[in-house]
């Protein structure tokens, strides 16, 4: 596990919320689970940039701190899924609010990506 050379002070609101939710798919993976997507395998066919690998990651770093809940079933092929914990349904309204934002200044984030050569997909 990376330990960070200069620590983490959690006395800032933003700080910590970006301790939980930060990293480039947690807020889409937060998302998928609470509308209802919740094995890795559909995850990642909902976040087609994201790889499985990458999903199952993040999923672990939500599960630690407790955002999600895992449930193994048993059988063969081994079947997992995840739901959100109380805790996780907290952030709902963080995902909904970025969800909001991001609709209403897609098309300037867009322009603004074009004018910097940044490879997007419009």
């Amino acid at each position: 596990m990376y330990v960070n050379k200069i620590p983490l002070t959690l006395d800032y609101g933003v700080s910590v919320t970006m301790k939980v939710i930060g990293g480039k798919w947690k807020p889409c993976i937060i998302d998928c689970i609470a509308n209802g997507i919740s094995r890795p395998a559909q995850i990642q066919k909902a976040i087609k940039q994201a790889s499985l690998r990458v999903i199952n990651q993040q999923l672990a770093e939500l599960l630690d701190y407790e955002i999600v809940s895992k449930e193994v079933f048993e059988g063969y092929p081994l079947r997992v899924e995840y739901r959100l914990t109380p805790f996780g349904t907290t952030l709902l309204a963080v995902i909904d609010a970025m969800q909001k934002w991001g609709d209403a200044n897609a098309e300037k984030v867009a322009d603004i990506a074009v004018k910097r050569n940044e490879n997007i997909v419009l």
